[in-house]
């Protein structure tokens, strides 16, 4: 029986356990969650050990765990290092759910005829990390695992990954592959289907205006004292000009400009903009002036308030001129801008903008370098070669706009470019109610990934 076969004979079962593992509330970013962390990291390590891994532990660190695990065939064979994520964002607000987020139901939508999979965590990053481990598990029960995988799996992705970087470092040589596959992106479609070859880092920054010492009588105070709602509004207007380009000084200092032709290659990617309007019900796009859509979201920095609070925000009127205000703001990043010299910028600039009326803290969460990788490589070429086989189309290489900090850290620490392997699609409500990951995406990765094994090690010893 060929691992195909295998995959096609166990779909129900490899279906069931996506499932329980969706049902594990794996929040990391929520302390009443850790329980369920923990449970999530236990449920990754069973799967290796039952797939066929020769070692599987939880490795901890200051947060939470790493889940490791290996299958090595071959010593003299190259080795494959897979990277996925098991914690999931939180899913509040709750209320604009379908259904529960951790209990995943099937559903056929114009774009998945076949069912998507709606839960918490489907497409980012359970239902992609764990086709890595259904492949590996038909590989092995048909005995052609052609190379030696290990599998790292983190439980901090969603918070920052803070302590990743560390366990890379100490275990330089444990980690060691000649190629890393990471399947935590989108394709264009399932027709054009595609290889992430650029993302973009990000800063994410917290700030926090105070006014008074207490909440104050609007009607008594107000017009004589500052509102830092107010004045919050006014320092994040004041970051962008009218064709939205940040006015932040030294933000774009750094930027690494692409070229006309890089650009118009870019641009060749299938887009349509009606389309792309009618999917997000909107009736104009919005951006950077002098850039496409494609460009504004993938070659672009950007600045983005991304949650904002203060004051009564209750039932009914509650006339309050608010004490305090605040918000969160993040900035994505492109090569070659540097995420802690840019929150430094920000940092400064929203400081020195400030009236003397209000006093502001500014907190940097976290960030994350911007990488490109290289499209001409043994491992792209590998995975390319697995697209058009399965799916019967060259993939087409795209830059996505989203961040995966790690990528840089692997390139920087392991020497090695990662394969972004993605299989999911934007339309999959990731970080929002109602996440779904379609079920022949699911399968169809499975069956890409066995591919992949494959013509890497024919590719490595040619």
């Amino acid at each position: 029986m060929s691992a195909q076969q295998f995959i096609q004979d166990h779909k129900e079962r490899f279906l069931n356990e996506l499932l329980d593992l969706l049902r594990i509330p794996s929040v990391s970013a929520d302390p009443k969650f850790k329980d369920e962390v923990f449970q999530a990291a236990n449920f990754v390590k069973e799967s290796l050990i039952k797939a066929g891994a020769d070692t599987a532990e939880i490795c901890q660190t200051a947060g939470y765990p790493i889940v490791y695990g290996e299958k090595i065939i071959d010593p003299a064979l190259p080795t494959v290092l897979v990277y996925g994520h098991y914690d999931v964002q939180p899913a509040d607000p709750y209320e604009l759910w379908d259904s529960p987020p951790f209990e995943p139901v099937i559903k056929k939508t114009k774009i998945h005829p076949e069912g998507a999979i709606f839960a918490r965590g489907s497409a980012d990053d359970k239902g992609q990390f764990y086709m890595h481990v259904k492949a590996f598990e038909a590989m092995m029960a048909t005995d052609e695992l052609p190379c030696n995988v290990k599998f790292m799996i983190e439980g901090e992705e969603e918070v920052g990954s803070d302590n990743l970087d560390q366990f890379v470092i100490e275990n330089k040589e444990k980690l060691k592959a000649d190629v890393i596959l990471i399947s935590d992106t989108h394709m264009i479609s399932m027709q054009d289907p595609s290889i992430t070859v650029g993302l973009r880092g990000m800063a994410y920054m917290e700030v926090e205006v105070t006014g008074s010492n207490r909440d104050l009588h609007s009607g008594t105070y107000g017009g004589a004292v500052a509102n830092p709602i107010n004045v919050l509004c006014d320092l994040i207007a004041s970051m962008k000009d009218e064709n939205e380009h940040i006015t932040i000084p030294g933000f774009y200092d750094k930027v690494q400009e692409l070229t006309a032709e890089q650009r118009s290659r870019l641009n060749e990617a299938p887009f349509d903009l009606q389309e792309y309007k009618s999917k997000l019900d909107i009736d104009e796009v919005h951006g950077e002036k002098g850039y496409t859509t494609i460009e504004r979201v993938g070659i672009r920095p950007t600045l983005d308030v991304n949650g904002i609070w203060g004051g009564y925000t209750g039932e009914g009127a509650k006339t309050v001129l608010p004490s305090k205000a605040y918000a969160k703001i993040s900035m994505r990043l492109v090569p070659d801008q540097d995420w802690k010299e840019i929150a430094k910028l920000f940092e400064d600039y929203f400081r020195s903008k400030a009236p003397a009326s209000v006093r502001v803290n500014v907190k940097s969460h976290h960030g994350g370098a911007p990488a490109v990788v290289s499209d001409s490589s043994v491992g792209y070429k590998a995975a390319e070669a697995a697209m058009e086989e399965t799916f019967g189309k060259r993939p087409i290489p795209t830059r996505e706009g989203g961040s995966i900090p790690i990528v840089a850290l692997f390139q920087k620490e392991l020497g090695s470019d990662p394969i972004l392997f993605g299989f999911g699609l934007d339309t999959d409500a990731l970080h929002s109610p109602n996440e779904h990951y379609g079920v022949q995406n699911y399968f169809i990765g499975i069956e890409t990934i066995a591919a992949f094994f494959r013509h890497f090690r024919k590719l490595s010893e040619a």
